[in-house]
Parts: structure tokens; C-alpha cells; sequence
């Protein structure tokens, strides 16, 4: 992309247009679909896991769908086994990396092929896995830059300990600090952010380039 901002810029304007439309009871919460969801997935506990998971993996979409937060209640109040949380991380792992092909060909295919392919930095796509949506703009903005695949590859790998950490530190700890990762104040001010950091990248940038001319 052209300029840094515009990215973070359109996650903001879709965040505010999905908890106006929810505040407004045009839409119901996501939470309450997930919650429709449960009832109809009475026997099939790991595809309903997958299912949420994938929601909230795939870019704007997560924004709607607290799907971590859900998943993670629902593994917790289940008293999983040790066999049980091996299946339902995999069942996530597959979810968020299915989740980042989506958005990686979403982003490859809505740009120019212009772009020249480079190597990702490691420590970029560390920051990016901080939360699964911020993963999905990662994702969107490598495809946007043509970069090599092979960073989705390399999220999925990362992901299996992160989930391994993520249902034993929430069974251990609380749902109140899952929770937190999902609230609107929270991803409001994580998304403001980085709109800021992308507008001040791109004042530098701009700086450079006149510098230079």
C-alpha cells in the first residue's frame, strides 16, 4: 500500500460502524450469536471451536466476533483433559492458519502485483500475533505486498504454543483477563494507535522523499 495509514484507518471505521450498529440494535452482539451457536452444536464441541475461531481470524470480520474469548469459556467450563486440550489447539491452530490464508490472498488479490517480494521480518509478526486481529491486518497487509507465504506458514507453527499458553493461563488464571483482549475500549485504543504510528511513518516517509527530490 501506499501509505501506512489507510490500513489501520478503515479497521477503525469498521470497528466504529459494527459497535454503533450493535449499540443501535441494527445487528445483535456477536456474542450472542456464538452463544446461538453452542445450541446447535451440541455434538460437535471441536467444529464449533474451529468455527469461532475462524470468525474472529478473518480481518473486519473479528472485530464482530469475540471468538477467542468465547472459545476459551467454553474450553475452560468443559474441565478439558490433558487429550482434550491437545485436540482443541490443534482445532484452533488449523482455525487462526485457515484465518490467515484468507487474509493473505484477500490482500494479495486486492492490490496491484507492483510489489516486490521480500522477506518478512520475524520480529513484525511476533507483534502481530499479540492478538488475533491485529494477526488478520498482518496477514492482509503481507498478501497487499506480495510477500512469500510462507509467513502464514510460519504464524500457524508459532500459534501451536500460543493456544497450548492461552487455555492453560486462562483455566489458571481468569476469564476476566481473556476478556480484556475483547473489549471495545481495549481494541479502540489499540487500533487508534496504530493509526497514529501509520500516520506519523508516513509523514517521515513523506519528509524523506521531499528531502530527497
Amino acid at each position: 500500500m501506499k501509505y501506512n495509514f489507510i490500513l489501520p484507518l478503515t479497521a477503525l471505521i469498521a470497528l466504529s460502524a459494527i459497535n454503533t450498529l450493535v449499540y443501535m440494535n441494527v445487528i445483535p452482539p456477536g456474542l450472542r450469536i456464538l452463544e446461538s451457536l453452542q445450541a446447535s452444536f451440541d455434538e460437535g464441541f471441536y467444529l464449533l471451536i474451529f468455527l469461532i475461531i475462524l470468525l474472529e481470524s478473518i480481518i473486519y470480520i473479528g472485530f464482530y466476533f469475540p471468538g477467542q474469548f468465547f472459545a476459551v469459556i467454553l474450553v475452560v467450563s468443559a474441565n478439558p483433559d490433558a487429550k482434550d486440550i491437545v485436540y482443541l489447539t490443534i482445532a484452533m491452530v488449523v482455525a487462526a492458519t485457515l484465518g490467515s490464508v484468507i487474509n493473505f490472498l484477500l490482500g494479495k488479490y486486492s492490490e496491484s502485483k507492483k510489489f516486490k517480494r521480500s522477506e518478512t521480518k520475524f520480529r513484525h509478526l511476533l507483534v502481530a500475533m499479540i492478538h488475533i486481529n491485529s494477526l488478520a491486518f498482518f496477514m492482509f497487509a503481507q498478501g497487499a505486498s506480495q510477500k512469500s507465504m510462507k509467513v502464514v506458514w510460519l504464524a500457524g507453527l508459532l500459534n501451536l504454543p500460543y493456544y497450548l499458553l492461552l487455555i492453560a493461563g486462562t483455566a489458571v488464571l481468569s476469564e476476566q483477563i481473556m476478556g480484556l483482549a475483547e473489549n471495545s475500549i481495549f481494541l479502540f485504543s489499540a487500533v487508534s494507535i496504530w493509526l497514529v504510528i501509520a500516520i506519523l511513518l508516513d509523514v517521515k516517509r513523506e519528509r524523506s522523499n521531499s528531502l530527497a527530490n
